[in-house]
C-alpha cells in the first residue's frame, strides 16, 4: 500500500472521529439505536439542541434538532432523541417548560396509550407559562399606563405651570434663608432656653431624690407601723368607747327618768314656778328697800332715860305669781 493511500486512509478516519466526536459533545450519538420523535411549539426561546428531555425526574433523551415551518405561522419543529426503552403513544405530551434561570426543558406526560409510536411520530405538545412570560404579561399594561400617565404630567407642565413652579421653588429657597438668619437673630435666646432647660433637668434629678427620700421614709413608716401593736391598743380603745357609751347610756336613761332627782329636776315645773317666785318676791323686796329704807332700818342717836325702845315697822308686799294670782306677803321687821 502506497504512501499516498495511507495518507487519505487516516485523513477519512480523522474527519470520521471529528464529525463523531463533535456530535457527541453536541448530545448526539450516531452510533446508537435511540428513537426519534417530534412536537411542535410556537415558541421556543431559551430552548437549545441538547437541552434534556425529562420523564419523571429523570433524563430520557435530548433536543436532537429545530425546525422552523413557515408554511405552518413559522412554528418549531423539535426533533427529540429518547432512548429505545422509552415507550410512548398518542397520548404522549411533551411539555416545555423553563426554569429560573431561563433554560427550558421538555417534560414527557405519559397516559393510557391506545396506540403505541415506533419512531417518527408527532407528539401532542404544550407550553408552560414561564415567571418571566407572566411578569411580562403584568408588567405591560403597568408600562403602558405609566407612559401615558408621564405624557399626561408633561402635558400638564406647560409654560405656565413651569414658571409657577419655579416661582414656587424661590419662595420656598427664600422661606428656607428667613427661618435661617431669624436662627441665626436668636441663637443666644436658643441658647438660654437650652441652659434653662438644661438647669430644669437637673432640679427635677435633685426633686426626684428627695422624692425617692420621702418614698423611703414612707415605707419605714408602713413598716413600722405594721410591726406596732396596733391590735391591743385598738382593743383597749373599742373597750373604753363602750365604758363610755355605757356611762353616757345611764346619765340619758337617769335624766329622762321622772321619778330619779335629776328627771324631777329637769321634767318637773314645780320648782321653777317657785324659783321665779322666789326671784320675784326677792326683787320686790329689793326695791322697796332702796325705796323706803326707814321702814326697815331705824336709828337712834340719843338715848331716852336709859330705856330701850322698840319699834315695830310692818310692810305689807304684794306679789304676783306665774299663773297670775297675787299673793300678799307681810314682813316684820323690829329694831332695838
Amino acid at each position: 500500500m502506497s504512501r499516498e493511500i495511507k495518507v487519505a486512509l487516516l485523513g477519512i478516519v480523522a474527519l470520521t472521529a471529528l464529525y463523531l466526536g463533535f456530535n457527541f459533545l453536541k448530545g448526539s450519538n450516531l452510533l446508537s439505536s435511540d428513537r426519534t420523535y417530534f412536537a411542535k411549539y410556537d415558541n421556543v426561546d431559551g430552548l437549545a439542541i441538547g437541552n434534556p428531555v425529562i420523564l419523571n425526574g429523570i433524563k430520557i433523551g435530548q433536543v436532537k434538532h429545530m425546525e422552523l415551518l413557515p408554511e405552518e405561522r413559522n412554528r418549531v419543529k423539535v426533533s427529540l432523541e429518547l432512548q429505545k426503552g422509552v415507550i410512548v403513544g398518542d397520548s404522549t405530551v411533551a411539555s416545555l417548560s423553563g426554569s429560573l434561570l431561563g433554560s427550558k426543558t421538555i417534560t414527557l406526560f405519559m397516559g393510557r396509550n391506545s396506540k403505541i409510536y415506533k419512531g417518527d411520530e408527532e407528539l401532542k405538545s404544550y407550553t408552560v407559562a414561564s415567571i418571566t412570560d407572566a411578569f411580562q404579561a403584568k408588567a405591560l399594561p403597568v408600562l403602558g399606563t405609566v407612559d401615558s400617565t408621564l405624557i399626561k404630567i408633561n402635558g400638564f407642565l406647560n409654560k405656565d405651570a413651569k414658571v409657577s413652579l419655579q416661582a414656587t421653588l424661590l419662595n420656598a429657597q427664600g422661606s428656607t434663608e428667613a427661618l435661617k438668619n431669624l436662627l441665626l437673630m436668636n441663637q443666644r435666646n436658643i441658647n438660654e432656653i437650652t441652659t434653662n432647660m438644661a438647669k430644669l433637668t437637673g432640679d427635677l434629678n435633685v426633686t426626684s431624690r428627695k422624692f425617692d427620700r420621702i418614698a423611703a421614709n414612707f415605707a419605714v413608716l408602713s413598716d413600722s407601723l405594721k410591726s406596732a401593736p396596733v391590735g391591743p391598743a385598738m382593743r383597749k380603745l373599742n373597750a373604753t368607747m363602750t365604758e363610755a357609751q355605757t356611762a353616757m347610756t345611764g346619765v340619758n336613761k337617769a335624766l329622762t327618768d321622772q321619778k330619779g332627782s335629776l328627771g324631777k329636776l329637769i321634767n318637773d315645773t314645780t320648782l321653777y314656778n317657785n324659783l321665779n317666785s322666789t326671784a320675784a318676791s326677792s326683787d320686790a323686796l329689793m326695791k322697796d328697800f332702796k325705796a323706803n329704807p326707814k321702814r326697815y332700818v331705824h336709828f337712834s342717836v340719843f338715848g331716852g332715860g336709859g330705856k330701850d325702845k322698840k319699834t315695830k315697822t310692818e310692810v305689807e308686799t304684794t306679789t304676783t305669781k306665774p299663773n297670775g294670782t297675787e299673793v300678799e306677803a307681810e314682813i316684820k321687821t323690829t329694831v332695838k
